[in-house]
C-alpha cells in the first residue's frame, strides 16, 4: 500500500520545466563568451565551446573525441570526420581558424597525446568529461551569459551554427547533411524553420 502511494505521490522529471527544442545561441552570446572565456584563461572551456559550436556534434560525440580526430600528427586539421554514436553515420565539420587556435592551446597546455581524449575527465572513475559534467560545464555558461538555464541545454550548441547557416542561406539540404541526419523531415522539425519563417514572414509585413 505504500509503495502505491508513493508512486502516486512521485512528481514527474518534467515537472516546472520547459521541455522540447532548446534556443541556439545567439551571436552577441557567442563573442561575449569568448571573450570572457580567453580574458580568464579558460583554456579547456573556451576550447570546448568553440569545438561544440564549429561540430554541431551531440554532446555524447563532442565528449568522446581523441586528440587524433582532429590533428594530422601535429597540425591541427580544417575538416574532421566522426562517425556518430546515435546513427552511426559519418560527418564532417570544418574547424575554424579560431577553434583551432583554441584547441592548440589546450592540447599543448594539458600535454595531450593523439590517442588521448581531447577533454579528459578530471574524475577518475570515467576517460573523458561525461555528457553531465559537459551540461553542467553548459550551465555556467548560461548563468554567465544572464540567460534563463530553463531555456538552452547542450542541443542549443548543435543548434546554434546549423540555424545560422540555415537563416544565412535557406538551404536545408546543406543543414542536414552538416547535422547528420538521414531525413529531410528531421532537420525541419530540429530548426524549428516553419515557426522562424513564419516570424519573419510576418515581420516583413508589419502594417
Amino acid at each position: 500500500m505504500g509503495t502505491v502511494a508513493n508512486a502516486a505521490r512521485r512528481e514527474p522529471w518534467n515537472k516546472g520545466k520547459i521541455v522540447g527544442q532548446k534556443a541556439p545561441f545567439k551571436l552577441k552570446d557567442i563573442w561575449a563568451l569568448r571573450v570572457r572565456l580567453q580574458m580568464e584563461h579558460r583554456v579547456r572551456e573556451l576550447a570546448l565551446f568553440n569545438l561544440g559550436i564549429d561540430s554541431k556534434l551531440r554532446g555524447c560525440d563532442l565528449v568522446a573525441l581523441k586528440v587524433r580526430d582532429v590533428c594530422h600528427g601535429d597540425q591541427l586539421a580544417t575538416r574532421a570526420i566522426v562517425m556518430q554514436h546515435k546513427t552511426q553515420r559519418p560527418v564532417q565539420f570544418e574547424i575554424t581558424s579560431a577553434t583551432r587556435e583554441a584547441l592548440q592551446a589546450w592540447i599543448k597546455q594539458a600535454e595531450l597525446k593523439p590517442e588521448d581524449f581531447l577533454f579528459p575527465s578530471r574524475l577518475h572513475e570515467s576517460p573523458h568529461l561525461g555528457t553531465r559534467q559537459y551540461a553542467r560545464i553548459l550551465g555556467h555558461w548560461v548563468d554567465e551569459l544572464g540567460l534563463d538555464r530553463a531555456e538552452y541545454g547542450t542541443h542549443s550548441m548543435r543548434r546554434t551554427k546549423a540555424t545560422l547557416i540555415y537563416r544565412r542561406t535557406k538551404n536545408l539540404r546543406a543543414v542536414q547533411l552538416l547535422l547528420g541526419h538521414s531525413k529531410l523531415e528531421s532537420t525541419v522539425r530540429y530548426l524549428g524553420i516553419e515557426v522562424d519563417d513564419a516570424l519573419e514572414i510576418s515581420e516583413q509585413t508589419e502594417i
